[in-house]
This record gives C-alpha cells, sequence and structure tokens, in this order.
C-alpha cells in the first residue's frame, strides 16, 4: 500500500525552521538507523495504514519544550528548548534526554497554518502519549485523554484561526496506570527487567481534513468457512459503500447502511498465514469521505490434532507457534523505533531466525508495527501493559483491584487495544495479565476481553497465576530449561516465556563494562550459547510430540539496556549466531550434526608453523597488523617446555621462561563464515586479532586442542587481506608444564 504525504497540497508552516542545532545527545548505544533520522521531518510514513485518509499533514519535528512542576496548570511564558517529536524526553534521539519524574509536567509548543477548509472539519491525531494529555489550541483547552498506548483525537476546527495557530500540549504522568516495564529510576540505574520510562508524545502527531459526515471507525470480520468479510462501519447515518481489491482489482462491491454488518462475498479466497500473507485492500466510501485499509482472509480457533491434543488452528489446521518475546525497546528511541525501517527489521529478523509468532511484551506497539507484521506475515501474541490496577495475585489466589479508578482505567485501556488492532490479521492472542503483576478478577477481565473479541484466543493469566478454566491457553514460563506444558480438555498448553540465555558482546552493551547477564546465567562463548540454545529447542520439540505443547517463546530478540539475552545485540548491529543455524533449527526442526573446521592457518600438530616470538615483554603495538618484527626472533611451534602433560605435542621452540609473547601474519582471501580458534596452551593465554582482545583463557593445562568460537568483535576484526594474530602465554603456576600453539580455521555444520 503505498502511501504519501499531502504536505505540499495542504500547506504547512513551520514556525521553528532550525534544523541545524539538532542533534542526539551522546552517550550509551545508537542503532545504524539514528544516523537516518530526519529532525524536518522524522518518521515522515503515514502512521495509521488501516485507515489512510489522502489529505493529511504530519506535525512530526522540532517543537519547543518545557519541563515544570506538576502543580503548575497554566501554560509557561518561556520554553527550555527543542525536541524532537515523536521521540520521548527521556531518549538520545530527542535532543534532550532527561529524566521525567512523576512529579512533573512536561510541555511541548509549536505553530502551523491550518490548510483551506472547504467546508470540512480538521482532525489533530495523536499515535500515542505517555500518560496524561491535555491539549490547547490558540489558548483554548480542547481536550484531554488518559492512557500511554493508544491513539486519540479531536476535532480543532472551531478553535482554528485565520493565520498562525499555537498547538500547545501537557503531559503528566504518576506511574498508577499501564506502563509496562518503564522505570523511573532505570533512567539513572539500569538493571534487571525494568527499564528507560517514557514520558511525553512518542508516536506521530497529525492533522487530516474531513467532511462534516465521516467515518470514525469500521470493524473488519473474516469467515473463511463461508468465504466472506463482514464489515461494520462507525460514523453518521446512511450508506457506506465497501469495495475488496485484490492487486488493484475490483473483487466485489457492496453498499449497506452505517452502523450495521456488511457482508461481502470473496470467490476463490486466498488465505492470509505466515507462509503466504496474503492481504486483501479495501476502500469504504461515505459521501465525500474515502478511506483505504486492507484485511486478511485467516481464523484462528482451538480444534484437536489426529493425536487428540488441543491445539492452536489457523485456517483449521494445527500449528506450532515458535517465536521471541519481543520488548520494542531501542537505545536511541527508548519507546520509539528511530525509522520505519528499524521498526520494519525487528519483523524480518524474526521471520529470518526462523519463526512464524511474536510475543509483544507489556507494550503496544504504533500502527504501522502492525501494518509490518501482517504485510510479512508473523502471528503476535499482543500483551496488555501491566499497571498497577491489582495486588496480591499469587499461588492459587486471584489478586484484587485496588481500587475502582485504577481497575477502570486498566480495563478502558484494554478494550482499546484490543478495538484498535481487531481489524489486524496477524494478532492471533490476547494476553490479558503477565506474571500475575497487577492482576485481579481474572475471570471477569476474561468475560470483557471475550466479549470484546470471540475470534482471537485468549491468556488470562501468562506464566504465574491462573484460574481454573480460565482463557483459551495454559502458559507457563520456565527458564534455563523448557519444561513440557500439556493442555487440558479446553486449553491449549504453551510455553510463553524460556530460555534467557546471556551472551555478552562487548562494544555492543548499554552498560560499557558489563561482562555477565543480570538475569539468567551467562554463556562462556559463542559456541556455549548455541550448544545450550539448541539444547533448549530440543526440549521443545520433545514436549510438542510427548504432551501436545502448542507453543514456546523464546526470551528474547534483542538485549535491552542491562539484559543481555537477546539473540541481537540492542544495537540491532550483532546477530550473535549463524542465522541459518537458528532459522533451521526452529522451522525445519534441523539440529546440525558436529562441526567440521577447514584449517586456514593450520596449527604445528601435523606441520611445524612458524612464528614471530619474544620472552621480553614488547611494546605495546605488538598487536597491530603494522608491528615491525624485525627484532624478534623466529621459531617454529609448538612452543614449550619438553616435559609437559601431552606427550602427543611435538615441541618445536624451547620456551622455558616465565612469559612468552608470539605473533604470526597471514591473509584471507575471503571473509570467514564461522571462524574459530584451534588452541592449546599451558597456563594461561590471551589472544588478539589484529589488536583485538578476543580471548582471554584461564588456568591451560588442556590435553588437547579445543576449538573455539570467534566472539562478535574478533569477527568484526578479522579482514580479508593481511591480519595478523597475537598472543601471550604465561607459566604463572610455575610448573613444568607450559606450552601454545593456535591456528584459525572456518567451522561449517552439516544437517
Amino acid at each position: 500500500m503505498k502511501i504519501t504525504n499531502y504536505s505540499l497540497f495542504l500547506l504547512v508552516l513551520f514556525s521553528i525552521t532550525s534544523y541545524a542545532g539538532w542533534k542526539p545527545v551522546e552517550g550509551r548505544l545508537m542503532t545504524e538507523w539514528a544516523k537516518e533520522v530526519n529532525p524536518k521531518m522524522p518518521l515522515p510514513e503515514y502512521p495509521r495504514p488501516q485507515m489512510v485518509r489522502e489529505k493529511w499533514i504530519n506535525l512530526n519535528g522540532l517543537w519547543d519544550y518545557a519541563i515544570t512542576s506538576k502543580q503548575q496548570k497554566s501554560i509557561p511564558k518561556k520554553f527550555d528548548g527543542q525536541i524532537l517529536v515523536p521521540f520521548c524526553i527521556e531518549s538520545a534521539l530527542s535532543g534532550v534526554k532527561k529524566k521525567f519524574t512523576t512529579n512533573d509536567r512536561l510541555w511541548y509548543s509549536r505553530s502551523f497554518v491550518a490548510p483551506k477548509l472547504n467546508g470540512e472539519r480538521l482532525i489533530l491525531n495523536f499515535g500515542a502519549v505517555d500518560y496524561e494529555t491535555t491539549v490547547y489550541i490558540n489558548g483554548k483547552e480542547i481536550g484531554y485523554h488518559k492512557g500511554g498506548y493508544d491513539a486519540f483525537s479531536f476535532d480543532i476546527t472551531d478553535a482554528l484561526s485565520e493565520n498562525d495557530n499555537k498547538l500547545i500540549v501537557s503531559v503528566t504522568d504518576d506511574m498508577s496506570g499501564p506502563k509496562g516495564k518503564q522505570s523511573v529510576n532505570a533512567f539513572d540505574d539500569p538493571k534487571f527487567i525494568f527499564y528507560t520510562a517514557t514520558s511525553g508524545i512518542w508516536q506521530t502527531v497529525w492533522l487530516e481534513s474531513v467532511p462534516v459526515e465521516h467515518i470514525s471507525k469500521f470493524k473488519i470480520t473474516p469467515d473463511i468457512d463461508k468465504g466472506t468479510v463482514s464489515v461494520i462501519v462507525q460514523g453518521s447515518e446512511g450508506e457506506a459503500r465497501i469495495k475488496v481489491l485484490d492487486q488493484g482489482k475490483v473483487v466485489n462491491s457492496v453498499d449497506g447502511f452505517m452502523g450495521e454488518e456488511i457482508v461481502i462475498n470473496i470467490a476463490d479466497v486466498k488465505l492470509w498465514s505466515p507462509d503466504s500473507p496474503f492481504l486483501y485492500d479495501l476502500e469504504i466510501t461515505y459521501g465525500d469521505d474515502v478511506v483505504k485499509s486492507y484485511f486478511g482472509m485467516r481464523k484462528f480457533s482451538k480444534g484437536k490434532d489426529e493425536e487428540g491434543h488441543l491445539r492452536p488452528m489457523l485456517n483449521n489446521k494445527p500449528i506450532f507457534m515458535s517465536g521471541p518475546l519481543d520488548q520494542g525497546y531501542w537505545p536511541d528511541g527508548i519507546y520509539t523505533a528511530p525509522t520505519d525501517e528499524a521498526l520494519k527489521f525487528d519483523l524480518e529478523i524474526t521471520k529470518k531466525l526462523g519463526f512464524n509468532t511474536t510475543r509483544k511484551h507489556v507494550k503496544v506497539e504504533p500502527a504501522r508495527w502492525y501494518y509490518w507484521a501482517d504485510k510479512l506475515g508473523l502471528l503476535v501474541w499482543q500483551d496488555m501493559p501491566n499497571g498497577s490496577a491489582g495486588v496480591d495475585a499469587r499461588g492459587f489466589r486471584d489478586g484484587v483491584a485496588k481500587s475502582k479508578v485504577l481497575a477502570d482505567q486498566f480495563e478502558l485501556e484494554m478494550i482499546e487495544m484490543i478495538d484498535e488492532h481487531y481489524n489486524n490479521p496477524s494478532v492471533v492472542v490476547w494476553v490479558i495479565f503477565n506474571e500475575a503483576w497487577g492482576q485481579y478478577d481474572t475471570p471477569r477481565l476474561t468475560d470483557l476481553a471475550r466479549k470484546q473479541d470471540s475470534t482471537r484466543l485468549l491468556v488470562s493469566g501468562s506464566g504465574w497465576f491462573l484460574p481454573k478454566d480460565c482463557g483459551d491457553i495454559i502458559d507457563r514460563h520456565a527458564y534455563k530449561k523448557a519444561v513440557p506444558v500439556s493442555p487440558d480438555k479446553n486449553r491449549i498448553g504453551t510455553l510463553g516465556e524460556f530460555g534467557g540465555l546471556g551472551y555478552v558482546v562487548p562494544g555492543h552493551l548499554w552498560i560499557p563494562n558489563q561482562t555477565t547477564s543480570s538475569v539468567y546465567g551467562t554463556c562462556t562463548d559463542q559456541r556455549h550459547y548455541e550448544t545450550l540454545y539448541l539444547d533448549l529447542w530440543r526440549d521443545v520439540f520433545k514436549a510438542d510430540k510427548q504432551v501436545g505443547m502448542s507453543a514456546a517463546i523464546y526470551t528474547q530478540l534483542t538485549d535491552v539496556e542491562a539484559e543481555v539475552n537477546g539473540l541481537i545485540t540492542y544495537d540491532r548491529k550483532i546477530i550473535k549466531s549463524d542465522v541459518e543455524l537458528f532459522r533451521k533449527a526452529v522451522q525445519e526442526r534441523s539440529l546440525p550434526s558436529k562441526p567440521k573446521v577447514n584449517m586456514l592457518l593450520p596449527t604445528s600438530r601435523d606441520m611445524a608453523q612458524e612464528w614471530f616470538y619474544t620472552t621480553d615483554k614488547p611494546s605495546e603495538d605488538w598487536i597491530l597488523p603494522e608491528m615491525d618484527f624485525t627484532m624478534w626472533k623466529k621459531g617454529k611451534g609448538v612452543f614449550g617446555h619438553k616435559v609437559h602433560r601431552n606427550p602427543a605435542i611435538e615441541i618445536g621452540t624451547e620456551w622455558k621462561k616465565m612469559d612468552l609473547w608470539v605473533a604470526r601474519k597471514f591473509e584471507l582471501n575471503e571473509k570467514l563464515q564461522r571462524p574459530v580458534l584451534r588452541i592449546a596452551y599451558d597456563d594461561n593465554a590471551t589472544v588478539y586479532i589484529n589488536g583485538v582482545k578476543a580471548f582471554v583463557l584461564k588456568s591451560g593445562n588442556n590435553t588437547r586442542y579445543i576449538d573455539l568460537p570467534f566472539p562478535a568483535n574478533a569477527i568484526e576484526a578479522l579482514k580479508v587481506g593481511k591480519n595478523i594474530i597475537s598472543i601471550h602465554v604465561d607459566n604463572a603456576k610455575g610448573n613444568f608444564s607450559q606450552y601454545i600453539d593456535a591456528g584459525i580455521g572456518d567451522e561449517t555444520l552439516e544437517w
């Protein structure tokens, strides 16, 4: 669906024209997409792909901002500076990056010239603002909204002036409502499973002109069994025309009354699925108002497979759902992806890693995220962001609401979430509560969600407390191992969180000197990481076959702040293993046999190899490719003492002193796919590749050569052309066993 911004047609004049002063705040991590952020128009794409109008004006860009006391209700006379909308004030991309507390009030200001309205109305739209928002036009309050994840809009026509119009937005957040994993304190002290908060505008702001009588919303319900799609259009009274198109060709066109179900027959239905995510286009005309949308013909239900296990059914066929936990955080934009391509990337890499599902964890994304999930073909578990409405859910006891006010707000936002994403074919599961956080009145809220949407499955409580016979899914969480979860008579069995393997990639960390995972343990190297990951999926597939478990959600897609248990780094620059290995393991259930290694830089085990060496501490540049080794000695490996613990190792050059430094230059004709270090050492060895510290190996005495996969920083350092491997080894224990030999190979996997 091609969507264009008609800002040239509907001329808008910005009061802020100085963009040269904006830049992201330095510090911590940035993604590659941060460089592509244009302060004149960040996120220029039409923000609501399922309800598109041609005439619209994007208000993203530099606005004035001020932070005052929460108690200040009057518009500030002076503002603190400029902020790049729609990035939250805590983010680097906002150009501000300031902590915002529950005692603060955030003010936004900008001017605009309204487009010429030929009897039309002008609507001001917000994708999302966190959390309590008051909007003023020309000093007049025109609306209030409470909620951090749902879209809202105001008709501002009657408040407009003929010339410049002043738009003011005021925001506060007491953190009592649904907030997911946001923590105010994480801004200064990132740790464990809670992250930097998001305050203020964090999704696109835009204007659009509409006829006086116009479409407000619509509901699309496909029925693959009957070969029909029904549409209910909301707005004023009268008739609407619904047109269904297949790649521009009209499939059917039907007229019907507003507010009533309009049923359209579709011949030769093309089904939507992760393998074939076909989307029909939809055009709704009501008087002079025309909106464009799309839908997928798919059915998601539950039923028994051939073995009698209760399973999720996609288009009346059993499906096993495999996917990552997707937190939706960004190091530079926090809640907001830097660009639409960045937003799309997370879904694309999810598919490439072999998954057919993703669990959007306690966050609701911008509408374009669901558009890409629909278009690329992923099944989405959508969590309701947890809040503080409930308390004391534990063991076999449900929680209770803290207050009616908090409960009413939580339920209102849950209904909004379901309504806003009802039309997305990718969304197949609603998760009401996660791990008992804020959980209360679970059976009643399950009924409320079911009343709102009976076309999808429900997880009433994910991981912890789940009342008997409540919801459609029994969902458990287990880390470090994949436990089997059996279905019962009426509910599917799923493993909604598992794994969480930590793997630190230096140079790509939120906390620069972090060496361990903050959560579920840390893998020692890439081989260790891959082995444990593949073993987890072996257990998952076993649970599928043995007890009929139907889904597994691995924690998690990316590192997030202090959590380094992602399949890719937080900056999205490093995938922590071979993509094809992970894809085959999950998608094809094809697990590799023992890998083979082609040695490109041989060890001295079969034929002695020549190295430069010295027993005197060298200058600091000894590890660099341009190092001049004229003053060093040359010798053949293996270097060591003739009396050692491995009689299979034949000494080529005698080494008896405490320390030894060796180096070897080599050339590569092509980039290695899975480089490994083959090494035998005693006692301690530090290995450098082109000046980059790649391995720190302690307490040697290994009686065999071992293969160690290159860490990410060493893979980056390895170049096509000239390279150098440098090793410092010592005999710290002072015994007669000391030696060093090493080589480099490229590992290949066979299935």
